[in-house]
Parts: structure tokens; C-alpha cells; sequence
């Protein structure tokens, strides 16, 4: 009976935000590098999908997956950096139990469609640089849709359980979530309730996209590197480990901060939080920066034809 009478029902439930735990005194300053990022992930992102829109000779598989990419980083950038910014320059914190659900389940779906399209391109590579003569039959551009299907499939599905297992769980007095967004084990470690089953299965659901995607992606890269080895022209090497490199960078944005975060939850007990939840806020930034940036300047055909619009755009602006 004491711990039903320190419950309330879920509708009236709401949780307050901290921010950068440790780091209050210096929330208006760090807004300011993160409204940055956010806007040169908008304009990149949104210049990406508007040029490959636009330029017929870029309606190919690996245009098609950078879209997806580019709309992906969108969601989950939108889905977080207005609420960020509006608790480090308005201090308010406070959000809905159903509205942290939401932007919980926005955030784990969409990071785990981001990997799937991440893997969905080293295949992508992995057909175009060891079995070119096959390229446009297995790549069609249905099986690229069906590709872009499957990789929002899984996310939504295996997202599913998280926000339905929170909801079973009592919430008591603590109501303050230590974090800058609804991240899942930060509103789950607020439950007055044995969340055994929660942990396991979020453990269980990172564990499964992590090693299976980069697993896959890590075996896709070792048959390109052979193949890219046994060229005889040093032009195609450098071409097709010029598109890899691409793509490598945007892993690496991706992953490590993912798998710091992920780990940090689990065995990194004497990571001050400040330092946690800024890398699990860059993570959630960094990608929808960086990879435009990554793309257009690697990528030949995106490069020119943004270099195209800009001086199209230069022209307009200076004739009379």
C-alpha cells in the first residue's frame, strides 16, 4: 500500500530535464554550438536531398541510400536540439510522460535505422566495386525501396517493447531525468520498481544492431579492400577508396559516440555524467553535421553541382 500511494497515474506524470548535469551554470553558452550544429545539419541536409532531387544523373542506388541518411539525420536531430535548446536557454525543462515516450521512441528508432542505412551503403559499395556487371540488377530501384522499407521495419519494431515496458512501471518521487533528452535507461532508471526485464531487453536490442550491423558492415569492407588491392589502375583505386573513405568517416561519427554511450550506461561508473551526456548529446548532433559535409565534398557529382547553385545563386543576386 506505501508504494501505491507515492504512485500517480501515468497521464499526470511528467519529468523535468536537467540538461548537462554538472554544467547548468554553463547551459546558455553550450546552446550556442549546438544551435550551430543544428542548423548546418538543416541546411546540409536539406541542400543534399534538394540537389539529388534536382540532378537526374544522381537517381542511383547510392543517391537513393544518401537520402534516406540525410531524412533520417533530419528526424533525429528535429526530434531533439529544440528541446535542448529550450532547457538550456529557457530553463524549462519539463516534459509530458507520453511526450518523453514519443521523443524516446523517435530517438532509438531512427538510431537504429541510421545503422541499417549505414550497412545498406557498405553493401551498396560492396556490389558496385566487386561485382560491377551485377550492379543495376541487384540494386534495382525497387530493391532499393524494399532496402529503405526493411531498415524502418526494424527499427519500429524493435523500439516497440521499450515504451511499453516503461509504461507497466510505478513512478514515485523521482522525477528529475538526468539528461539533456528521454533517453531509455536514463527515464527507466527513475522507475520506484524491479526494471530488470527493461534493461535486458535494451541491452539485448543494442547488442543485436551493434555486432550484427558491424559485423556485416566490417565484412563488406574486407572483401572491398581485396578487391580494390587486385586493380591494375591506380586512378580506380584511389576513386573507390575515395568513396570508402567517405563512408568511413560517417561510421566512425556514428558509432563511437553510440557505443561510448551504450557502454558508459552499462560499466563506466566513474565517467562523470557531464562528460556522458555531452558526448550522448554530440551524438545525436554530429552525424546530421558531419555527414553532408562528408558527402559533398567527396562526392564528385554533389560537389559540382552545390558549386553549381552557388554561383547560379551569386549571378541572381548581382545582376540588376
Amino acid at each position: 500500500m506505501g508504494d501505491l500511494n507515492r504512485t500517480v497515474s501515468l497521464g499526470q506524470v511528467s519529468f523535468t530535464l536537467v540538461g548537462i548535469p554538472g554544467l547548468e551554470a554553463f547551459h546558455a553558452w553550450i546552446g550556442i554550438p549546438f544551435c550551430f550544429m543544428y542548423v548546418l545539419a538543416l541546411v546540409g541536409n536539406l541542400t543534399i536531398l534538394f540537389v539529388i532531387k534536382t540532378e537526374p544523373s544522381l537517381h542511383e542506388p547510392m543517391y537513393f541510400f544518401l537520402c534516406m541518411l540525410a531524412v533520417n539525420d533530419l528526424i533525429i536531430s528535429t526530434s531533439t536540439v529544440p528541446k535542448m535548446l529550450q532547457i538550456m536557454w529557457l530553463g524549462s525543462g519539463e516534459i509530458g510522460f507520453d511526450a518523453c515516450l514519443v521523443q524516446m521512441y523517435f530517438i532509438h528508432t531512427f538510431c537504429i535505422v541510421e545503422s541499417a542505412i549505414l550497412l545498406a551503403m557498405a553493401f551498396d559499395r560492396y556490389v558496385a566495386i566487386c561485382h560491377p556487371l551485377r550492379y543495376s540488377t541487384t540494386l534495382s530501384n525497387p530493391m532499393v525501396a524494399k532496402v529503405g522499407l526493411a531498415a524502418a521495419a526494424r527499427g519500429v519494431v524493435l523500439v516497440i517493447p521499450c515504451p511499453v515496458l516503461i509504461k507497466r512501471l510505478p513512478y514515485c518521487f523521482r522525477r528529475v531525468i538526468q539528461h539533456a533528452y528521454c533517453e531509455h535507461m536514463a527515464v527507466v532508471k527513475l522507475a520506484c520498481a524491479d526494471t530488470t526485464l527493461n534493461r535486458t531487453y535494451g541491452i539485448c536490442v543494442a547488442l543485436l544492431v551493434v555486432v550484427l550491423d558491424l559485423g556485416l558492415i566490417a565484412a563488406s569492407y574486407s572483401l572491398i579492400l581485396q578487391a580494390v588491392f587486385q586493380l591494375s589502375s591506380q586512378e580506380a583505386r584511389t576513386k573507390a577508396l575515395g568513396t570508402c573513405a567517405a563512408h568511413a568517416c560517417t561510421l566512425l561519427v556514428s558509432y563511437v559516440p553510440a557505443l561510448f554511450t551504450f557502454l558508459t550506461h552499462r560499466i563506466g561508473k566513474h565517467v562523470p555524467p557531464y562528460i556522458h551526456i555531452l558526448l550522448a548529446s554530440l551524438y545525436l548532433l554530429l552525424a546530421p553535421m558531419v555527414n553532408p559535409l562528408v558527402y559533398g565534398v567527396k562526392t564528385q557529382q554533389i560537389r559540382q553541382r552545390v558549386l553549381r547553385l552557388f554561383r547560379q545563386g551569386g549571378k541572381a543576386l548581382t545582376e540588376p
